[in-house]
């Protein structure tokens, strides 16, 4: 990619991290001893673009929720750069940042509070912000598929989908650029997970809002998401274009978790080769050297001990850390 290039994609990034790292320490015994510290976030880079859906994917605990705190500013960066529209999150508590970078969280019922209504709740955006509501509670509740006697309810008379569609309407409140969805159908059934999908995807066709969708499920990722980036024990390792990255993984990881998401067809199911990872995954707070994957990694070498994979592009917009992709062989 020329440096022009470069510049014109940095320039469109609706959202950009670069390198960022979030450590956490380790105490132990009644002193709190300090005894080291866990590195959640390890030098992860990845950009959203204005009405895209990036998917982030991967195993539970390789960091995927650190980064959605870090970039809604409930965690602060050890190191590492955050820009959001052209500045950068210095202070992400900046009421027009907030206005524009919204969450919607994995617990619906843990994010709302039991003692208000939902027309309190959906109000208190507004209030923080010393806003007036542009439009009626019921307008809001009427977008996310909810009708308007809702609004006088409390959040444990609803259901798991219904409580997650008010978290939707307060993150939307403010009209936000961009919406950082951390697992949000994953405490959820399937068919309420593919109401939630389809909700979200009418407001971004009808809004023009971005998307950062967190998720551990392959299947719920490959619907909504535009360009997908997997992660593993807090770095990326595989990044690119939907389609491609289902059709041709390059990184030994992304094939493993692939191989697991099942198929409509039977026939095709009981074929096709599962890649099943044998050990289980390293301690954040002593990582293997060089490449974190190596100890799972089916196709390890000496090179793999010695030396960790940055990300390198192999094709348009296909990004993979490993010095054996499949790509190559």
């Amino acid at each position: 990619m020329s440096e022009r290039s470069k510049r014109k994609v940095e320039h469109s990034a609706l959202l950009e991290t670069r390198d960022l790292v979030k450590r956490f320490p380790v105490r132990h015994g009644l002193t709190r001893r300090l005894a080291g510290h866990v590195t959640a976030v390890d030098g992860v880079s990845l950009r959203v673009d204005p009405g895209e859906t990036l998917g982030l994917v991967g195993e539970s605990g390789c960091g995927k929720s650190t980064v959605a705190r870090l970039l809604t500013g409930l965690e602060r960066p050890s190191s590492g750069t955050v820009r959001f529209a052209g500045r950068d999150l210095d202070a992400p508590d900046d009421p027009a940042v907030r206005r524009e970078l919204q969450l919607v969280f994995q617990d619906p019922f843990s994010s709302l509070n039991p003692r208000q209504t939902v027309r309190q709740i959906l109000a208190a955006p507004f209030r923080y912000q010393g806003l007036t509501p542009d439009e009626p509670v019921e307008r809001l509740l009427a977008r996310v598929g909810l009708r308007p006697e809702h609004a006088d309810r409390h959040p444990h008379e609803f259901s798991g989908g219904q409580a997650q569609r008010i978290g939707i309407a307060r993150a939307l409140a403010l009209r936000p650029k961009l919406v950082v969805c951390d697992e949000p159908v994953s405490a959820l059934d399937v068919s309420v997970q593919a109401q939630i999908l389809n909700l979200l995807k009418d407001l971004q066709d009808e809004y023009g809002l971005a998307y950062l969708f967190i998720a551990h499920d392959l299947g719920a990722v490959r619907q909504i998401s535009t360009r997908i980036a997997v992660m593993y024990l807090g770095s990326v390792v595989e990044t690119a274009d939907r389609d491609t990255l289902f059709a041709t993984p390059a990184h030994p990881y992304t094939r493993a978790l692939l191989s697991a998401v099942p198929l409509p067809d039977p026939d095709t199911e009981r074929t096709r080769e599962r890649i099943v990872l044998r050990g289980d995954l390293p301690s954040p707070l002593d990582p293997p050297s060089g490449c974190r994957f190596r100890t799972r990694c089916p196709q390890a070498a000496d090179r793999c001990a010695a030396e960790r994979p940055v990300l390198r592009v192999l094709a348009d917009g296909h990004e993979v850390a490993c010095h054996y992709p499949e790509f190559d062989q």
